[in-house]
């Protein structure tokens, strides 16, 4: 798919979302939300519009994510009205950018796009990216503050 264009259905949406990524593209990325738009990333991190979407992107694709490659697995729409589809998508991530002598792993998320047809073409108003951590149920705060994974199957 060439550059950012006009979003025609909603599963064009994630297609998009992984040309803007991919070419490390903040403008394009930020160009597929609303105005006043929510995202929140997969450590919880809240944005409420497009111009904040776009600050973090630009940041995220030049130092956390410069050499990454993103690509879909699965798409999933569901209609809520005419003009309104929730599309999850499952993506799969690798190329993060080291940190502190440590190479990040290929991961796996799940995004939520809630999108609206407007007169441009779909475009979304709320989207949550989530990691998917195979084999476990939950996340835990331990003492220290730092998070595990769980599966209280395995107690």
């Amino acid at each position: 798919m060439p550059p950012f264009e006009i979003v025609k259905s909603p599963e064009d949406l994630p297609k998009q979302f992984v040309v803007a990524w991919n070419n490390r593209n903040a403008t394009d990325l930020a160009n597929l939300f609303d105005e006043n738009a929510e995202f929140v990333n997969v450590v919880g991190l809240w944005w409420h519009n497009k111009a904040d979407i776009f600050k973090a992107h630009d940041y995220g694709l030049k130092n956390l994510f410069s050499n990454s490659e993103l690509s879909i697995r699965k798409v999933k729409t569901k209609f809520l009205s005419d003009d309104i589809a929730v599309v999850h998508a499952r993506l799969h991530l690798e190329g993060q950018t080291e940190i502190k002598s440590q190479t990040p792993q290929a991961r796996n998320t799940i995004f939520t796009f809630v999108v609206q047809k407007k007169k441009q073409g779909w475009i979304c108003v709320s989207a949550h990216n989530t990691d998917i951590v195979p084999g476990k149920e939950t996340n835990i705060v331990k003492q220290d503050n730092s998070i595990e994974a769980v599966d209280y199957r395995k107690r």
